[in-house]
């Protein structure tokens, strides 16, 4: 199947100080020099300015500090700027907070989504014709389909059948993303994607926070046995099928974006501590005893499993990065920028950031 290659003009990307909206941007400003980026973030815990610093002077980077759930914003972003293009990454993202929080993943995942499609769809309907182009990407997770067993995969013809709020929740984005399709016209493209790591990710998920526990010599708590089965993407990777969705992916479909990493959550707790033990010279496989099994979670999902064919065929993407060698690699990087993970972890930086844009 062939593709128009879409070439945007004037992007914005929602959630651009979080951990996989980072590393898009760190992709796109410079490879993208004649088009117009803008940053909307509303810098949670998760999100941080640090990530961006090697772009924030960049001509064709601004960075807006506000709340996908403020339409009147928006609506005025949009009407400022015109945007051809939408990736939309911003989203509560933690299965455990959403456990704990499920309104608030309602409010942003949910609410946020319909704000941003509402000032797209408005702004797409009264167009000139350089907008004949346009793009809506909805950056979304392969949760929304829930469960698997020892056995299959998910593809695009998968069922939803969320297991958590955070799960729902997307489910729900991603309804509201296909029903402004369906009803409006609105040309968006969908991705689901398998687990993400890779630099600049908050260090609450597994694989950071395995990371700085065992620098620390922390004990570093595991679910149930460690039996559940993700597969793992690196983040860099997932930006290029990112990319080839943005340029060439037909309008109205969904791709399925894995790392062909599949593995239980002991087996990679157990790889990525060896390499730790490696990078820090210690003795090998001795950051093992620090895994202490806990309380398995509510509605813990058992395995997800990715069937990324249409990516590969459609749009000739592939991963590039095997599962040792990402995790090698992310573990270098944490290693080695010990100052940003401070500031990621520092609840004053946060606070000072809000206080700054607020007052602007």
């Amino acid at each position: 199947m062939s593709s128009i290659l879409h070439q945007p003009l004037r992007i914005l990307v929602t959630g651009g100080a979080g951990f996989i909206g980072a590393n898009f941007l760190h992709r796109i400003v410079p490879q993208l020099s004649d088009t117009v980026i803008v940053n909307l973030d509303k810098l949670t815990y998760a999100g941080n300015l640090q990530s961006l610093q090697a772009i924030e002077k960049a001509p064709n980077y601004r960075f807006i500090y506000g709340d996908i759930c403020d339409l009147d914003l928006v609506q005025k972003l949009f009407a400022e700027y015109q945007f051809t293009t939408v990736v939309h990454f911003a989203a509560e993202s933690h299965v455990d907070r959403s456990i704990q929080s499920p309104i608030d993943f309602a409010r942003s995942n949910v609410i946020g989504t319909a704000s941003i499609l509402q000032a797209a769809k408005d702004s797409w309907m009264h167009a000139s014709s350089d907008m004949q182009e346009f793009r809506f990407v909805h950056v979304s997770t392969d949760e929304v389909f829930g469960a698997l067993g020892p056995t299959g995969r998910f593809s695009p013809d998968t069922s939803y059948a969320p297991r958590s709020p955070y799960a729902a929740s997307k489910a729900s984005a991603d309804h509201f993303v296909r029903a402004y399709a369906e009803t409006y016209g609105l040309p968006v493209v969908i991705s689901n994607c398998s687990n993400n790591y890779g630099p600049y990710q908050f260090p609450e998920k597994l694989i950071p926070l395995a990371i700085v526990r065992a620098m620390n010599l922390d004990l570093i708590p595991v679910y149930s046995k460690g039996e559940n089965v993700r597969d793992w993407l690196h983040v860099d990777d997932h930006c290029e099928a990112l990319m080839r969705m943005l340029h060439n992916g037909l309008a109205g479909e969904t791709y399925l974006v894995g790392g062909s990493g599949e593995c239980s959550n002991l087996e990679l707790l157990r790889l990525l501590l060896t390499i730790v033990d490696e990078e820090l010279g210690r003795t090998p496989e001795s950051s093992w005893k620090l895994i202490k099994f806990v309380k398995d979670r509510p509605g813990h999902d058992f395995r997800y499993a990715i069937d990324a064919s249409k990516l590969v065929t459609e749009l000739g993407w592939a991963p590039n990065h095997t599962l040792e060698e990402g995790l090698r690699a992310t573990v270098r990087w944490y290693l080695s920028n010990q100052p940003w993970l401070q500031s990621v972890m520092d609840e004053s930086y946060r606070t000072y950031l809000k206080t700054q844009y607020e007052a602007v």
